[in-house]
């Protein structure tokens, strides 16, 4: 048990009734792997029944939405789960990330103005869209400058995203059966990077705990060919960003954890509602249709993710070396049936959503080899 914190009852709380069994048994695994090193209870999943009256700390696969969410499952603050809360469904999506077209354009509840001055500078060009109406002056205004790529804001993994190269393909994606839809949940339009490299910046606060850490994401293929999320290679300090900052970094690393970091203090500040013990920035960095290297937040998140068995690999690590200030933790994510590497740690095995085998696992690795 951690040195301050009172133990808790750790359970797996999988938020989505039609989650895949690889996100369900994943975040089971990682609540169990979690109380295991805190040297607290593993209580499963969550049950009302059983936990409602238990003092618990919650793993959920989902950012939590809502203070009716929040107080059905009896959370208060960050120091009740791993994960984060919002006031409104958009705010954890990569809807944030962007402005809107114009002040006339269809505005969810709850919108922010203020985010999107705050962060103009730590992401890439792009627009956010809620209504088809809006959908088309958008895409022509950031066409001009280039492609662009469409994200529906709610796919995962980089499923579901399209590159546009002219008004008349945007046009074709608006005569769809699905346009409206597609647009009302939310899409945003962003101009498209060639040669990308993306980067994971992140902190996590668990108990008496606190890292952060940067590194490199990378893709895959699934089983139907389509290229996914395949793993985060991540270098992890004991503290806050400047002691990460205190490393000997590349200077494309320190411009990512700069714009992570004013990221995420927009939406502690646009966003006061917001709270997260696990705050996780995507930045990508690339050449835009001009040449020019461009470096940007794509998205957030503050809920369970392909890199937080790395993180938890981590943190075992720090718990049972309390002198070990630097390590370097892998995820893989693989839809290929192999033996793991040597020393790797099994967190899932069995079917995906979309092939029928994936693997994931974690590597450790000392800071200097």
């Amino acid at each position: 048990m951690t040195r301050n914190s009172p133990a808790k009852l750790v359970v797996a709380h999988s938020t989505r009734p039609s989650a895949p069994q690889h996100e369900v048994e994943t975040n089971k695994a990682l609540a169990r792997w979690l109380a295991q090193i805190l040297g607290w209870e593993f209580g499963g999943s969550y049950d009302p029944a059983r936990h409602s009256e238990r003092n618990l700390y919650l793993v959920p696969t989902q950012t939590l939405v809502g203070p009716a969410q929040a107080l059905k499952l009896g959370i208060k603050g960050p120091e009740d789960l791993w994960g984060g809360y919002v006031d409104h469904d958009f705010i954890c999506t990569k809807a944030i990330s962007h402005g809107l077209r114009s002040k006339d354009a269809f505005t969810p509840e709850g919108w922010s103005q203020l985010f999107s001055e705050r962060v103009r500078t730590a992401v890439l060009e792009g627009l956010s869209v809620f209504a088809l109406a809006d959908a088309r002056p958008a895409a022509a205004h950031l066409l001009c400058s280039g492609p662009v790529r469409l994200k529906p804001v709610h796919a995962c993994a980089g499923r579901g995203q399209e590159v546009i190269e002219n008004i008349d393909q945007f046009d074709a994606i608006l005569a769809r059966p699905n346009a409206a839809k597609l647009f009302t949940e939310g899409v945003v339009l962003e101009q498209d990077l060639r040669d990308v490299i993306t980067h994971s910046v992140g902190q996590s606060f668990i108990g008496d705990h606190v890292f952060s850490y940067c590194g490199d994401q990378y893709l895959t293929e699934d089983g139907q060919g389509e290229a996914v999320y395949g793993g985060s290679n991540l270098l992890v300090v004991q503290g806050y960003y400047e002691d990460l900052l205190a490393l000997d970094l590349p200077d494309d690393m320190r411009l990512a954890i700069e714009q992570a970091q004013t990221f995420d203090n927009a939406a502690d500040e646009a966003y006061p509602g917001f709270y997260a013990s696990r705050r996780n920035y995507d930045i990508a960095q690339g050449l835009d249709s001009e040449g020019k290297q461009r470096s940007g937040v794509l998205e957030q998140s503050w809920r369970m993710g392909g890199a937080s068995s790395a993180e938890v690999a981590a943190l075992q690590s720090f718990i049972k070396h309390p002198y070990l200030r630097v390590i370097r933790v892998s995820s893989v994510e693989t839809y290929t049936d192999q033996v793991l590497p040597a020393d790797a740690i099994e967190v899932y095995r069995g079917p995906a959503e979309n092939s029928d085998f994936l693997l994931k696992y974690v590597t450790v690795k000392s800071y200097d080899g």
